[in-house]
Order: structure tokens, then sequence, then C-alpha cells
């Protein structure tokens, strides 16, 4: 297995390239096999359940270019999940997506935690931190604070970090 998986933002990939979603899985398991040697079964069966766990598995033969945004999300994190890595890193996986595509994605992202693999997420969307997120990292050139979503999203960090005071009430956010 790879140690880190990595979804990238959607806006850093070409949605005009002519590939399948299931090309676009399998390309997760790239790391596993000598470029010209054809694809072994497993890999296949690794992507169809990838597909599944993410609900995509009857577009496996779509181009990705035409599947909404939050589709197009969730077949990032199915060749992520091909990886079967210790790290998962996801750069702003909820920007642009619908609120189903958001769910499960995070309902996915609780169950890699939950088998022990640690999930890192880039996010500008504070109350989905405050929500979902078990530690938060607040940045503005250096770390602002660390910890816990209620000890981390204070006003007072929030200020520093963002400025201006609309930010605050964030803070109190209930996490479910």
């Amino acid at each position: 297995s790879a140690r880190i998986a990595y979804v990238p933002q959607r806006s850093e990939v070409d949605w005009t390239f002519p590939i399948s979603v299931l090309d676009v899985v399998l390309m997760g398991r790239s790391l596993r096999r000598s470029r010209f040697r054809p694809l072994p079964a497993a890999d296949r069966e690794a992507a169809r359940q990838a597909l599944e766990t993410v609900a995509m598995q009857r577009f496996a033969h779509v181009q990705i270019g035409a599947l909404s945004g939050g589709q197009q999300q969730r077949v990032f994190l199915a060749r992520a999940l091909v990886q079967d890595a210790e790290v998962y890193l996801l750069d702003e996986p909820f920007t642009g997506v619908d609120v189903p595509s958001q769910s499960l994605i995070l309902e996915v992202l609780r169950q890699l935690c939950e088998t022990g693999k640690t999930v890192i997420f880039a996010t500008h969307d504070l109350a989905m931190a405050a929500e979902s997120a078990d530690n938060c990292l607040l940045l503005n050139r250096s770390v602002v604070a660390n910890g816990p979503p209620r000890e981390v999203l204070t006003a007072e960090n929030l200020q520093t970090t963002f400025g201006g005071a609309a930010l605050a009430p964030l803070a109190s956010a209930p996490r479910s």
C-alpha cells in the first residue's frame, strides 16, 4: 500500500481529457505495477469496490468531464481509496460539491479514521471543520492554533488568522 494518497482540488484537473471514471480510479493503482503490463484482476476489483464505496459504480464507463462537481470529487476519492494508504491528504474536498456528496465524502473519511487511517484535509469552510474534524490547524504564515475545534476556532484565533469580527460565531458551532 502507499503511504500517502492525495485528492487534489477540482480546479487542478483538466476535465476535457478523454478518460473514463474507471481509468481515473485505476490510475491510483499505477504505483503498484509496471507501465506496460496488463492490469491484474485484483486492480480492477479494487477499483470496482472503491467506486461502490463512493456510490459511483454505475458511472464507471462515463467520461470524467461529463460528471457533476460532487461526482468528480467522489471519483478522485475512489482513486485515493484504491491506494490503501496510511494517510489521506485532501485539498479542499468540499469546494463546489453538492450536499449529498459532502455527506458521502465525510462518511467515507470517518470510516477511514475508524480503521486507523489518518485523514488530513485543507478547507476554508470553518463550519465544516468545526463539525467534522477531531483536530484543527489554523495557519496564517505560521501556526496560529492547533488542537480540538472548540479550542482552535475561537474568536481570538479567527481574528488573528483572518481579521474582522464576523467569523466569531463559528467558534461556537456545535459538533455532531
